[in-house]
């Protein structure tokens, strides 16, 4: 019991330590003119695209642009309203063909400019999303 409590206290005191560092950290670089200001905390969207790895990498995405970016995939926009698991297996494999032939660091983007546009990812591929993205760091 009282090693639960030890460790308890030791972990509190560790963050207590890093947020002396971090702010201090802060404080200097504000000084030097670094930062004008402390960052502000931006609190998360709490909803999930549904697209599993992706979401986290959403969330650094959609805090960096709202334009929409085209992946020479114009064609796909006949898609926008429908339901992820509505697709045939030729509109599937349509997503697929096109994931497939991007760069491994576009398909996040890519994936981001599908929600903008209103266009669900088909419920058959997101595995291979995962895959795709979840190798690198989206886990």
């Amino acid at each position: 019991m009282w090693i639960l409590i030890l460790i308890l206290i030791g972990v509190i005191l560790l963050g207590l330590i890093a947020g002396y560092f971090y702010n201090r950290n802060l404080r200097k670089k504000i000084e030097k003119g670094e930062l004008e200001e402390t960052p502000e905390v931006k609190p998360v969207d709490g909803t999930c695209c549904g697209q599993h790895a992706v979401c986290e990498k959403e969330s650094l995405l959609a805090a960096v642009s709202k334009q929409i970016e085209y992946y020479d995939d114009e064609e796909l926009d006949r898609f926008k309203g429908r339901s992820s698991a509505s697709y045939s297996e030729e509109e599937t494999n349509e997503f697929r063909e096109i994931m497939y032939t991007m760069k491994e660091d576009e398909v996040a983007g890519w994936c981001r400019s599908l929600q903008l546009r209103g266009i669900e990812f088909p419920d058959g591929l997101k595995d291979e999303l995962f895959l795709i993205v979840g190798e690198r760091r989206f886990h």
